[in-house]
Parts: C-alpha cells; sequence; structure tokens
C-alpha cells in the first residue's frame, strides 16, 4: 500500500522538489563563519594585495556588517571604496566615501576619504582610453574634473597639514590650467568654422574665468584673429598690446601658430 501511495504522486511535483534540494546544495557556503573580524579584515587585505578586487569587497563588506560601531568597520568602508575604484565602479566608489564623510565627519580618516574622492573623479576625466586616443583632459567634458576639484579644494582647506594635501594641490593647479585650455578648445572650435563672435566669448571667458593660466596666451591669440576677420581693428590691437605684455615671447606674436604639448599637463 505504501508504494502505491508513493506511485501516486504527481512527476512534476517529484522534479520541483529534486530541483529545491538541488538548489540549496548548491547555495554558495560562507567561508568567514565563525571568524573574527580581525580574520575577515586580513583575508580581504590579502584578497585586495592580490587585486582580487571583487573579493575583496565582498568581505570588506562583510566586515562592515559583523564589525559595526567599530573602527575596524569604518577602515573596511573606506578600503572598499578603494577597491571599488580600483575596479573601475566610480559611481559605488563615490556612494561610499560620501557615506563614510557623512556618517564619520571627526574621523581621522576623512581627509584620505576627501583625496581618495578626487582622485575617483580626477581619473575618470581623463577617460579609460585617453592614452589610445591622445586626448587630453581639456578636450573633455569637466563635471568630472570640477567635482573632483571640489573635493581637493575641501581637502586643503579643512586640512591643510594632511600629508595628502601637497599632491591635491597639485591636482587643483592641473585642473584648473585644463578648465581653461577646455575654454579654448571651444573657442577653437568655434574660430576654426568662422563663428567669430562665440569663439571672442569662449576665449574672453577662458581670460576672465582663469587669469595668469597658461591656456590665456592662445585665448588672446584666438581673439586677435577673430576681431581680425571681424574688421574690428581696435580691439584687435587691444587684444595684440595685452598679449605683447604677458607673453612676449609668444610665437603668436609673429603670425605663428603654438605647436600644443602632448604632454604639458603630466606632472607626476
Amino acid at each position: 500500500m505504501q508504494s502505491n501511495r508513493l506511485s501516486m504522486v504527481p512527476a512534476g511535483l517529484v522534479l520541483a522538489t529534486g530541483l529545491m534540494l538541488a538548489g540549496c546544495s548548491n547555495t554558495p557556503k560562507d567561508v568567514t563563519v565563525g571568524w573574527s573580524p580581525e580574520k575577515i579584515y586580513s583575508q580581504a587585505k590579502e584578497e585586495a594585495d592580490n587585486g582580487a578586487w571583487d573579493k575583496a569587497i565582498g568581505m570588506f563588506e562583510k566586515l562592515e556588517g559583523r564589525a559595526a560601531g567599530t573602527v575596524l568597520a569604518q577602515q573596511a568602508q573606506i578600503d572598499k571604496a578603494f577597491a571599488q575604484y580600483k575596479t573601475g565602479d566610480k559611481v559605488q566608489a563615490v556612494a561610499t566615501l560620501d557615506r563614510f564623510i557623512r556618517l564619520h565627519p571627526s574621523s581621522p580618516a576623512v581627509d584620505y576619504a576627501l583625496y581618495l574622492k578626487g582622485l575617483v573623479n580626477f581619473n575618470d576625466n581623463l577617460g579609460l582610453f585617453s592614452s589610445i586616443i591622445d586626448q587630453d583632459l581639456s578636450e573633455r567634458d569637466q563635471k568630472a574634473a570640477k567635482d573632483a576639484y571640489e573635493s581637493f579644494r575641501e581637502l586643503t582647506t579643512r586640512f591643510p597639514e594632511s600629508k595628502y594635501t601637497p599632491e591635491a594641490r597639485q591636482r587643483m593647479t592641473y585642473i584648473v590650467n585644463s578648465l581653461a585650455a577646455y575654454e579654448v578648445h571651444v573657442a577653437r572650435y568655434y574660430a576654426s568654422r568662422g563663428a567669430h563672435v562665440a569663439a571672442i566669448n569662449r576665449a574672453q571667458q577662458a581670460i576672465s574665468d582663469f587669469p595668469g593660466v597658461p591656456a590665456n596666451e592662445e585665448a588672446l591669440s584666438i581673439l586677435i584673429s577673430s576681431y581680425e576677420a571681424m574688421g574690428m581693428t581696435d580691439l584687435r590691437n587691444d587684444a595684440q598690446r595685452v598679449l605683447a605684455k604677458n607673453f612676449p615671447t609668444s610665437p603668436y606674436l609673429k603670425g605663428q601658430e603654438l605647436k600644443k604639448s602632448k604632454s604639458w599637463w603630466r606632472f607626476w
């Protein structure tokens, strides 16, 4: 009788039950069960040192949960952000850092968090293929550069004695130069297509927003050529006098085109 009852069980139910059991047997085992927070952190760092960033991120996340409220959990959060940065996940890295800064405003690692946040945006703006296509930051969208600048500015303002501040200042200088060069890049584009009013506006913006930067040499030359093309002799002469005063050896004064260096911005 018992065997008859079993034989009456629908085949589909037997198959579904078997699949459920098989699925349970394939559930990944949490190897960190019973581990101390210190052991988890040590293993996470080992994975990171070996370049296994995804595995490291998983370990750091476990540690955040297991050691919540401790200094070790804070360290795990910072290390996780760095691992996310190394995987190229800019959005998650910035989100992790923002959360850390918001939850731990008095942490001694806030200066590093600000530095890393700036670095994430800085490198993102250089672009994955910049070395292949030889396109520098001045020819790319500037939002990430501005975000990076704000992070570095906050770092240098709040933590002037931080060991990360000197490099942050260097990067800020580069960003300012590149933002000016971006305006000149756009002005050059307009001038090459005969849109001289637009070219003049962008060149003037570069000069007024970023005084004293190298890109202003070309900005002034664009003003000179655009005023010349529009028959505005007095304004052309004024721009030429400013160029001669600020860049007395400029090739533009002799009607030559300045050759753009492919590595003017590489300072490290």
